[in-house]
């Protein structure tokens, strides 16, 4: 297990359902984080006795390119080290394989945001990934990453994509010390499932068992990298 005392963790999408627990129990396990979300506002007050110079909030919008270079600059004036970065926001729309061309939008804009906004802040933040002798990023993808349910197949490509992104992060930065995880869970209990009927919210996943699972796979040493972690709530295969 690696020290964590100092590490400083960037978390975007943090201001609610998976980045969000993930970011009260990082907080509580003593990393500083610099926390990303569209609307700054919303991401106050959201940690219970924190204190200022562990926490770093700001603007991020996976849309707009300059927000993620912003992001980066603003981490590293406050802190001067980025020791890892877990691409969590996402979004989901449905485009199945015998859409017409008018839904191209909904495709485009979850390419942006699940897949290209990641790779973004990969290849800005590596450098100081590099640096730190055990970066660590986790790719918070899906499930449906990893296997296709019916039709609706625009956010699984999006989710594949991610996992493919996991794997080439862990390939380039590993003589680096950088460790990439992708993180592939079935439905989980958030405001983006909400409206899921086949799966009662009480037996989704627990936002608060997955952050449990990501601090874990960060403070492990250079020497135990585990490349994909599948979280499910049902007893589905995957192939």
């Amino acid at each position: 297990m690696i020290d964590v005392n100092g590490k400083v963790v960037m978390i975007s999408g943090a201001n609610r359902g998976i980045g969000l627990a993930i970011a009260r129990s990082l907080y509580k396990a003593g990393y500083s984080l610099s926390l990303g979300s569209r609307n700054i506002s919303s991401l106050e007050n959201l940690i219970e006795n924190s204190s200022d110079d562990r926490i770093l909030n700001c603007h991020f919008d996976a849309m707009d390119k300059s927000t993620h270079t912003e992001w980066v600059t603003h981490t590293i004036d406050k802190f001067n080290k980025i020791d890892c970065l877990i691409n969590n926001a996402g979004i989901v729309e449905s485009v199945s394989v015998e859409d017409e061309e008018d839904n191209e939008d909904a495709l485009d804009r979850m390419w942006t945001v699940n897949v290209k906004a990641p790779l973004s802040l990969t290849r800005l933040t590596l450098p100081y990934l590099k640096k730190s002798g055990s970066g660590r990023v986790v790719n918070v993808a899906s499930l449906a990453g990893k296997a296709v349910y019916g039709s609706s197949v625009g956010y699984s490509m999006t989710k594949f994509a991610a996992v493919a992104l996991s794997h080439a992060t862990r390939h380039g930065g590993w003589d680096h010390g950088v460790r990439c995880t992708a993180l592939c869970p079935g439905y989980v209990a958030t405001d983006m499932t909400s409206e899921v009927e086949s799966v009662s919210i009480d037996s989704m996943i627990s936002p608060d068992d997955l952050a449990e699972l990501v601090r874990t796979v960060i403070s492990l040493s250079n020497t135990a990298s585990i490349a994909e972690l599948i979280v499910n709530c049902r007893p589905d295969i995957i192939a």
